[in-house]
């Protein structure tokens, strides 16, 4: 059991881009799942 949210956020895993696979430098929470690149590529 989680005793402690924060050590929950802390330990998520670094977010990856579906398209490239590079690392989102992001929050690793938020909803986007392209990096930059990948993104204003699609555009």
């Amino acid at each position: 059991m989680i005793t402690n949210i924060v050590e929950f956020f802390k330990n998520l895993p670094a977010k990856q881009c579906a398209s490239c696979g590079s690392h989102i430098e992001e929050q690793h929470d938020c909803y986007s799942n392209t990096c930059t690149t990948c993104a204003s590529k699609d555009l």
